[in-house]
């Protein structure tokens, strides 16, 4: 049988992941030198008022270890892995998944592969692979399914603070600089750097007002072929204000495309931002 392993990086909690038959690893937020499990010890709420207080969140990987115990014990029953991790240059799960497989027991039985997203596209990703997975298709048929699919994919982020994407090194000083200077809405837009370098969010565009903002990406996405087979995901930090006039535009921009909208976990509000808002949409292709 297949496995499939991912994180939290789907929005997923290990609770909700079980109930599927999917295996997550939580991501780690760490706060006054305290590390909490995403979901698992410490909700996005909880964060928040965190932040409120005026303390500083990072965040951190799950342990190589935690990887390889579960690789060793998925494959040492016989089953095959595949484990779908975070856009390698927004996350290092991919680097320690990698670490974790060349250090398992049975590396030849894990597949290792670079989402290139995160949150809404990702778990698309993931709960196809799990479908597949659990219907009984090879291990080749989902990783081609994978493949075909992410080229698809396109995000956008629009922070509050650029203080949290610096911090995290997902954007530059520069970028950081000029996002905070003017008075705009900056929207970021994530881009494939090379294989190597991974991904990295990129200044987009700079917008007067959210609904010049969605007009700008809805433009881009067209010309993406966003449409009909499609799912936008529509993901925010405790910010149902600009989620709900996202969702009433996109719903009228796309007609054909699936809409849903959901709330970052803490280990994403802790790399974008209070208030933070991500519109990013993805086919899955057989």
């Amino acid at each position: 049988m297949i496995q499939i392993i991912s994180d939290s990086g789907t929005l997923y909690s290990q609770i909700e992941a079980e109930k599927k038959g999917l295996y997550t690893i939580p991501l780690q937020v760490v706060v006054d030198h305290k590390s909490y499990k995403d979901y698992e010890s410490i909700t996005s709420t909880e964060l928040l008022q965190m932040i409120d207080q005026k303390k500083v969140p990072s965040t951190s990987l799950p342990s190589v270890g935690e990887r390889i115990e579960l690789y060793n014990t998925l494959t040492g029953k016989g089953d095959e892995v595949i484990d779908i991790t975070i856009a390698n240059g927004l996350s290092g799960a991919y680097a320690s998944a990698q670490m974790a497989k060349e250090e398992c027991e049975h590396p030849q039985m894990v597949t290792v592969v670079d989402s290139n997203t995160l949150a809404g596209p990702m778990r698309a990703l993931v709960d196809e692979a799990l479908k597949m997975a659990q219907a009984g298709d090879s291990k080749e048929a989902i990783v081609a399914m994978l493949d075909h699919s992410i080229p698809t994919e396109v995000s956008f982020l629009i922070p509050q603070d650029f203080s949290f994407l610096k911090r995290g090194g997902r954007i530059s000083g520069v970028e950081a600089g000029i996002g905070g200077f003017l008075k705009l809405i900056p929207v970021m837009m994530r881009k494939q750097q090379s294989h190597e370098e991974g991904s990295r969010l990129v200044n987009f565009s700079l917008c007067r007002t959210m609904k010049k903002a969605f007009v700008k990406m809805a433009d881009h996405m067209e010309k993406k072929g966003v449409g009909a087979g499609y799912t936008i995901y529509i993901s925010h930090a405790n910010n149902m204000e600009d989620a709900a006039k996202a969702e009433a535009y996109f719903a009228e921009r796309f007609p054909d495309a699936k809409l849903v909208v959901m709330p970052l976990s803490p280990a994403f509000i802790t790399q974008g931002g209070p208030k933070c808002l991500a519109v990013q949409a993805i086919q899955i292709i057989q």
